[in-house]
C-alpha cells in the first residue's frame, strides 16, 4: 500500500505526514459534515463544548484527544483546560473522544496524534481556549439568572461569584443553561505567571486507577463473546506465506479457525482463533506452515555493515547544513581529527505487545487499541474493512508503551483482517513477545564519519559530519522526500530554515565552516520512528565528536562547547547548570562527561559520573539533567519525563541491539533484549529551569544527551573511546 493514499469503499482519504516533531506524526484529511455520532453525554445538558463535560455535582470531564503511554499528557492537557476553566481540580476527570466523533463533528478536537513530544506544545493553545470557553459561558449563563452584566462576575474552583451582591452558584447548577449559550468569538489567556492549576506539581488522573489495577489497557478489553487470536507474520520481511496445515491442530482444544491474514501494508501471515489466547497460540506454534522467505534471506549484521561503510566517503550524499567553506579549513589546518561511530537498529519493546479487539459486520466496524493515532487508526479500520469511514470507530485505551510503535497501524488491519472471518464475533488479536520483536519498526541503523580541523591555537576551524544510513521516510512515506532527500534524518544537527518543523531540532552550535550531509543507505530492515527519532544518533556522534575535538585542542570540554554556544543562551545555560551542579572542574577524582541538545523545542543537557573497576565493569552513578522546556505545565511530571527519558535511553546505549541471522531477527525476547534494572540505574538530578515564552518537548529530548554524556564520562574514567553501541559489546578496562 502506498503511503501517501489510501482507497476506502471507492472514496480517498489522503493520510498526510506532519514533519511535527520526533516522528512524522500520522494526521487525516477527512471530509466533513457527516452526520454526527450519539455522544454518551447528554449534550443538551452536561457538555459546555467540546473539551467541557459538567455533571450537576459538579464533577468536570476533560475530554482529551491525544493518547497517554505513561508520559503524563493526559493530566497535562486537563490541566491546562482546567486552568482556564477556573474548576476544581479535585472534581476533574477525563475520558477520550472517538476519531468517529471527532470526524462526525467536523474535527473540533483537531489533531490525534501524540508522538514527538506534541502531546502538551501541539495543542497547549486550542485546549486551553476551549477551557476558557467553557468559563465564559457558564459565566454568562450565572450573569443571566441574576440579571447582571457577567464582567461583574468571575470563577474560582467551579464557583461564580457577583462581586456585587455576592451571590453565587456552581458550575453544575448552571451548566445545563451555559450549553445552550452561543460560544464567544474570542477569547483572553491566562498569563501562565498568574496560573494555580497548570504549572503546578498535581497528581496525575491517572495515578489511583492505575494502582488499583482499574485502568484499561488494549490487553485488558473484554467484550461479551469474545474470542482470542494469536498471530505470525512471514519471519523475514518481505517473505510471504505459501501454505498452511489447518488439518493439523483443528482438533486442539478451543480452537475455532485459522485466518490468513494479508493486509495493504504488506503482512504475509496466519492467525490463529480460539477461546483463550494461551490455546490460540499452542495451536499457532503446532501449526505447519509454510514460508517462501523472499529476496531477504541472506540479511545479516555484516551486510549491513558494509553497505553504511560504502556512504562514509561516497559522493551521493544530502546536505542538511552548511556554513562557510569547510575544504578551504581542511587545507590550512595544523591538525585533523576523525573518528567513525555507528549506532544498530533498535525495536521499541513496550511492555505491552501489539494488540487491538475488533467487532466486525456488513454494515459497521468498531476497534479497541492502544493507539498512538486514533485517525490513523480509524482510516486502517475503514481501509482493511472495506467500509466507508462513517461507518467505523476506534475506541483508544491507554498505552503499555508506545515510544513512536504505535503510530503505526499495521496490527489494526491485522484484527481487522481477523474479525471479518467472524461476523458479529469481537476478536482480540494479541502478539507474543517473539512477534513483536521480529516485527517492529527499527531505529534506523546509521553510521557517522566526523572530521575536524583545528588551527595552531586548538580553534575549531571546520568540521564535516557525514552521515550514513536509513531513511524512515523512503521507506514509509518516500512522497515526503524533497529532490531524494529526507532532511528529517539531520534532526539535532540541521540548519535553519530547510523546513519550519525541523528548526524546533537545530544544532545548538555556531561553527564558522561546516558540513553535514548523508548518503542515503537502506538495508532491507523497517525503520520507524523509535523515541527521539534521529536526534538520538546524531547526539551521540557531534557529542561525543565534540569531547574528541576539545581533547585534541588541549581545551576543557565544557569551555570548548561553551565557546560554540555564544548565539544559544539559553543551550549554554542548561549546559552551564549541568556542570555547576555536578561538580564539573572539581578535583575529587570523579569521572564525568557532558552533552547538550536543543531538539523538539527544548534545550536539554545532562552530566553523567561513572565509574569503571579494573575488570572492565562500568557503573553509571550519577547523572545530573537540565531542561528548559520555556512553559513548565507539571514541573513534577517532566522530572518522571526526564528520569524516564535516561531509562529508555540508558537501555539502548547499554544493551539495546537487533541483529539479523539470515533474516531473522535475532533478539526474540527480553533475556536477549534486555532494559535496565533498577540496580543499575543511577541516580538522576533533574533541574527544571523554564525561561518562558514558548512550549518545548519534554518526552524525548533527554534521550538525546543520556549516551553520549555516558560516552564521554566512560573515556575520562579508562582513556578508551566508544564509538559503536551497544555499550555492552565494549571493552572496557583501561
Amino acid at each position: 500500500m502506498s503511503m501517501n493514499d489510501i482507497n476506502v469503499s471507492r472514496r480517498k482519504f489522503v493520510i498526510g505526514m506532519g514533519a511535527t516533531s520526533a516522528g512524522l506524526t500520522l494526521g487525516l484529511s477527512l471530509p466533513m459534515g457527516q452526520t454526527a455520532f450519539a455522544n454518551h453525554h447528554e449534550a443538551a445538558t452536561k457538555e459546555i463544548n467540546a473539551w467541557v463535560v459538567i455533571d450537576p455535582d459538579d464533577t468536570v470531564t476533560i475530554r482529551v484527544a491525544r493518547s497517554e503511554m505513561g508520559q503524563g499528557t493526559l493530566t497535562g492537557l486537563a490541566q491546562l483546560v482546567a486552568e482556564e476553566l477556573e474548576c476544581d481540580w479535585d472534581k476533574v476527570t477525563w475520558e477520550f473522544p472517538t476519531p468517529g466523533e471527532n470526524l462526525a463533528r467536523e474535527r473540533v478536537w483537531k489533531d490525534y496524534s501524540t508522538g514527538g513530544s506534541q502531546g502538551l506544545r501541539g495543542s497547549q493553545q486550542y485546549v486551553r481556549e476551549g477551557g476558557a470557553t467553557a468559563r465564559m459561558m457558564l459565566i454568562q449563563a450565572a450573569a443571566n439568572k441574576w440579571g447582571v452584566p457577567a464582567d461583574e462576575c468571575t470563577a474560582a474552583k467551579s464557583v461564580i461569584t457577583h462581586k456585587g451582591s455576592g451571590k453565587s452558584t456552581t458550575f453544575g447548577k448552571v451548566a445545563a443553561a451555559a450549553a445552550k449559550l452561543t460560544p464567544p468569538e474570542s477569547v483572553t489567556l491566562k498569563d501562565p505567571s498568574t496560573w494555580t492549576v497548570a504549572g503546578k506539581s498535581l497528581k496525575r488522573l491517572d495515578t489511583d486507577d492505575k494502582l488499583t489495577g482499574k485502568l484499561v489497557y488494549g490487553a485488558d478489553i473484554q467484550l461479551p463473546g469474545m474470542l482470542l487470536a494469536s498471530i505470525k507474520d512471514c519471519p523475514v520481511l518481505g517473505g510471504k506465506l505459501v501454505s498452511y496445515d489447518e488439518s493439523a491442530i483443528k482438533d486442539m482444544p478451543g480452537v475455532k479457525g485459522v485466518v490468513e491474514v494479508k493486509t495493504q501494508l504488506g503482512n504475509n501471515g496466519v492467525a490463529v482463533v480460539a477461546d483463550t489466547w494461551w490455546r490460540a497460540n499452542q495451536a499457532l506454534e503446532a501449526l505447519p506452515i509454510k514460508w517462501d522467505l523472499g529476496p531477504n534471506v541472506a540479511l545479516n549484521d555484516a551486510g549491513v555493515t558494509e553497505l553504511l561503510e560504502s556512504g562514509l566517503d561516497a559522493d551521493d550524499a544530502f546536505t542538511g547544513n552548511w556554513n562557510g567553506d569547510v575544504k578551504t579549513a581542511f587545507a590550512s589546518a595544523d591538525r585533523m581529527v576523525e573518528a567513525v561511530y555507528k549506532c544498530p537498529s533498535q525495536n521499541h519493546a513496550p511492555m505491552e505487545p501489539m494488540n487491538a479487539t475488533a467487532v466486525y459486520s456488513s454494515d459497521r466496524c468498531e476497534v479497541w487499541c492502544p493507539t498512538q493515532n486514533g485517525e490513523s487508526a480509524l482510516a486502517a479500520v475503514a481501509e482493511a474493512s472495506g467500509l466507508s469511514i462513517d461507518k467505523c470507530d476506534v475506541h483508544k485505551t491507554i498505552l503499555g508503551g508506545g515510544f513512536g510503535r504505535r503510530g503505526m497501524p499495521d496490527y489494526v488491519h491485522q484484527v481487522v483482517a481477523i474479525a471479518k472471518a467472524f461476523p458479529g464475533t469481537p476478536i482480540k488479536m494479541q502478539w507474543s513477545r517473539e512477534e513483536d520483536q521480529r516485527h517492529g519498526f527499527f531505529h534506523p541503523t546509521t553510521m557517522a564519519k566526523m572530521r575536524g580541523s583545528l588551527d595552531k591555537d586548538g580553534n575549531l576551524t571546520g568540521l564535516h559530519m557525514r552521515i550514513s544510513g536509513q531513511s524512515i521516510l523512503a521507506a514509509l512515506m518516500p512522497g515526503l522526500l524533497q529532490n531524494g532527500a529526507d532532511f528529517a534524518t539531520f534532526q539535532g544537527v540541521v540548519k535553519k530554515g530547510i523546513h519550519p518543523a525541523l528548526d524546533q531540532h537545530a544544532m545548538s552550535y555556531d561553527f564558522d565552516n561546516l558540513v553535514v550531509d548523508h548518503a542515503m543507505r537502506n538495508p532491507p530492515i523497517r525503520p520507524g520512528f523509535w523515541r527521539g527519532v534521529n536526534v538520538n544518533q546524531n547526539a551521540i556522534y557531534l557529542e561525543s565528536f565534540m569531547d574528541e575535538l576539545a581533547e585534541a585542542a588541549g581545551r576543557d570540554a565544557l569551555e570548548f562547547r561553551l565557546a560554540h554556544m555564544k548565539n544559544n543562551p539559553r543551550g549554554a545555560a542548561v549546559l552551564k547548570t549541568v556542570a555547576e551542579k555536578s561538580g564539573w572542574g572539581n578535583d575529587d577524582g570523579k569521572s564525568r562527561g557532558l552533552a547538550a541538545l536543543y531538539a523538539f523545542g527544548s534545550y536539554v543537557a545532562a552530566c553523567a559520573d561513572v565509574t569503571v573497576d579494573d575488570r572492565g565493569k562500568l557503573k553509571i552513578d550519577r547523572i545530573v539533567a537540565a531542561t528548559d522546556c520555556g512553559t513548565a505545565v507539571n514541573p513534577q511530571q517532566i522530572e518522571a519525563q526526564v528520569e524516564g527519558s535516561f531509562v529508555y535511553g540508558l537501555s539502548a546505549a547499554l544493551y539495546s541491539e537487533i541483529t539479523f541471522n539470515e533474516g531473522v531477527v535475532v533478539e526474540q525476547n527480553f533475556h536477549t533484549y534486555p532494559s535496565m534494572r533498577i540496580v543499575d540505574m543511577p541516580k538522576v538530578e533533574t533541574t527544571v529551569m523554564p525561561s518562558g515564552g514558548f512550549f518545548g518537548g519534554v518526552g524525548e529530548p533527554t534521550i538525546g544527551v543520556a549516551a553520549p554524556a555516558v560516552l564521554n564520562a566512560i573515556y575520562a574514567a579508562t582513556g578508551k573511546r566508544v564509538r559503536s553501541l551497544p555499550i555492552k559489546d565494549q571493552n572496557l578496562r583501561a
